[in-house]
């Protein structure tokens, strides 16, 4: 696959964790790399440089020594990386899965997530290899060594595959006795795949669930407490609400249905995690990440 995207010396260092100074001195010393120049002499990485890079970084992780690595040819270490795999499997993965990013290429992605599922729960997918890249993404996205279409590439193929997973256990009807979770995001905010790995978990505790997606003004809320008298909402904070604070945010909530006795709202996500819980009316619980949730959820149904 041709693709045109140019990288500098940093942008190889953010994605393959190898200093720059070190990748001048490998290019110097083994030849390792052969960037192009710009007019103004400064070094520009391809798709296939970055690619070598981090099968590079993969194989000097392992604790190959670089002298080593250098004396390989491009299919020996291809060979190398793939005997390491088994003990090596999650950040293979990922160093594929952001390969797969670069080259805009679904094939690679969909080929290398079906090899994981082979020896993988979903779950342990999500939290084994997709937190982890999802991380690296936020640090690639804040250095500027990625571009939104990349971001919202590899993002979008992320929440395609916890929708399958959703769908698959939708095909069961949950028991009434339950309660039921309403699970939204906050208006403005479109950060949507916490909010729907904790859909994927709600679904697999065996709860009902009502899953109004993103960008949900509170009014909204008011509807579905028409049709359900016991419920839970759930909403995930990644950068929203931006402009006041959580507790104000509580308390529109509260006003807003505060005529509804039986509904509960959980919080989630990054803008939470420095909430002070003791200040929290009784109605309202934080979560501090998706492993919590699975707890709460089963310490919930024992009830």
């Amino acid at each position: 696959m041709s693709v045109e995207t140019k990288f500098s010396i940093k942008d190889l260092e953010n994605l393959s964790g190898i200093k720059a100074h070190t990748i001048r001195i490998w290019e110097k010393r083994y030849n390792l790399l052969e960037p192009e120049r710009t007019n103004t002499n400064i070094r520009e990485y391809s798709v296939s440089n970055l690619k070598k890079l981090l099968n590079i970084a993969f194989l000097y992780n392992t604790g190959f020594k670089i002298s080593k690595i250098a004396a390989l040819t491009e299919s020996e270490i291809i060979n190398e990386i793939e005997s390491s795999i088994p003990k090596n499997r999650e950040e293979h993965a990922i160093t594929i899965l952001k390969t797969a990013m670069f080259e805009f290429n679904h094939p690679l992605f969909s080929n290398t997530l079906f090899k994981l599922e082979k020896t993988k729960d979903f779950r342990a997918l999500f939290f084994d290899v997709f937190i982890p890249l999802l991380n690296e993404l936020g640090t690639l996205w804040h250095t500027g060594t990625i571009d939104p279409a990349h971001e919202h590439f590899i993002s979008e193929l992320i929440k395609q595959k916890i929708i399958i997973n959703i769908e698959a256990l939708q095909k069961k009807e949950a028991s009434r006795e339950l309660p039921t979770f309403c699970l939204y995001l906050p208006y403005n905010e479109i950060h949507e795949i916490g909010l729907l790995f904790a859909h994927y978990e709600i679904l697999k505790a065996g709860f009902n669930t009502i899953y109004l997606g993103t960008n949900i003004p509170l009014q909204n809320l008011e509807h579905v407490l028409k049709h359900h008298k016991k419920i839970i909402f759930l909403s995930y904070f990644t950068v929203k609400p931006e402009k006041r604070t959580i507790q104000e945010y509580i308390n529109e909530y509260n006003k807003a249905i505060s005529y509804h006795k039986n509904q509960k709202l959980w919080l989630m996500g990054r803008r939470i995690q420095k909430t002070d819980t003791h200040t929290l009316p009784s109605n309202i619980s934080t979560i501090k990440d998706h492993q919590s949730l699975i707890k709460q959820l089963k310490t919930l149904k024992k009830l």
